[in-house]
């Protein structure tokens, strides 16, 4: 089991939220009725309501279908889900990360997606069995001041940031699920031992800590602190906060090359929940995946899409042309599951 030697740098994610997974039988898939549309879909979200609303409501426009969302943080959504088993009234889980799908679909309670649902989707960014399907991209990187370095200083690799010249210099958000998943992964591709060095070593190192990603990247571009491990989509709301666009920022964005830990792209996804009342939920589903979710993704919340054919965000290199570390998202939830 992962020791916690940072516990005040790194709760681990799900820890507490997600020890249903541990003491609740998993309940038994039950089939779907398929009968006609009853205009309304229930959907526990682990995203923020204020970046999914909008496109719930366009989809609402475009179909007829009501959407009755419950909001909270994914973790929380999961573990809700996982404790209400075949009774929930949940058709469509929409989370934030793999890792909180991948526990759900490890307790049985997702249905298999349509192949030509999945096949929107390039196979990294979905689950191997098709229980769950990516909507977003969402890529770690390290956010730097440019007038404070040069792209030739920064470090090759997320490791480097524990030596000497860098102490006090990283700003990271610990509490936040999006560094979570990402030491998850660390623990996936490098081992505990690996991992548990690396935490050790950051924590000396007196990271700058704060709550959130957001205040990480405008820490960075005040010149408050040089450099700060965050998800890419942050420099690009700051643009926006500010009345600028992302390349007028001072605050540049530094992807780890060579398939670093540090260069993970998660997903926000989305999975359909056994017990269907009717084809509603599939129809949430294929929407989000569809022209025009995905171009409200890429131009309103600046996350990669993850069908083809539509343009991410000005200034972006494409998801395709990133070195993603070889890390299965669907391992992260697997190896939570283990250390809980």
């Amino acid at each position: 089991m992962f020791r916690r030697p940072a516990r005040l740098l790194v709760p681990l994610f799900l820890a507490s939220a997600m020890a249903l997974v541990g003491c609740s039988a998993p309940a038994t898939p039950v089939a779907s009725s398929s009968s006609a549309s009853d205009a309304k879909v229930t959907v526990y979200s682990g995203r923020n309501e204020t970046l999914v609303k909008p496109i719930l409501d366009k989809f609402t426009a475009a179909t007829g279908i009501a959407v009755e969302v419950r909001y909270g943080e994914t973790a929380q959504m999961a573990a809700q889900l996982i404790e209400e088993g075949d009774r929930t009234q949940a058709a469509v889980f929409l989370a934030q990360d793999a890792g909180g799908l991948g526990a759900v679909g490890a307790a049985k309670l997702f249905r298999a997606l349509p192949q030509a649902t999945l096949d929107k989707v390039d196979a990294q960014y979905r689950d191997p069995n098709g229980l769950w399907v990516g909507v977003t991209g969402r890529s770690r990187v390290l956010a730097y001041n440019s007038t404070l370095l040069k792209a030739a200083d920064l470090p090759a690799s997320v490791f480097d940031l524990v030596k000497p010249e860098w102490k006090g210099k990283v700003g990271v958000a610990p509490s936040n699920a999006s560094f979570q998943s990402f030491i998850t992964a660390m623990r996936v591709q490098h081992g505990d031992a690996k991992t548990t060095e690396f935490l050790t070593a950051l924590k000396a190192n007196d990271p700058q800590i704060r709550e959130k990603n957001g205040v990480i990247v405008a820490d960075v571009e005040a010149g408050k602190f040089p450099v700060g491990l965050v998800n890419h989509y942050y420099v690009y709301e700051l643009a926006g906060e500010t009345g600028t666009t992302a390349d007028k920022l001072k605050t540049k964005l530094h992807f780890f090359p060579g398939g670093d830990t540090g260069a993970l792209v998660n997903v926000s996804g989305v999975g359909l929940l056994a017990k269907q009342p009717d084809t509603d939920g599939q129809a949430l589903v294929d929407y989000l995946l569809g022209t025009e979710a995905q171009t409200y993704f890429a131009e309103k919340t600046f996350e990669y899409p993850l069908i083809a054919g539509i343009a991410s965000a000005p200034g972006l290199p494409k998801l395709d042309e990133l070195e993603v570390p070889k890390v299965s998202l669907s391992n992260l939830a697997e190896l939570i599951s283990r250390s809980l």
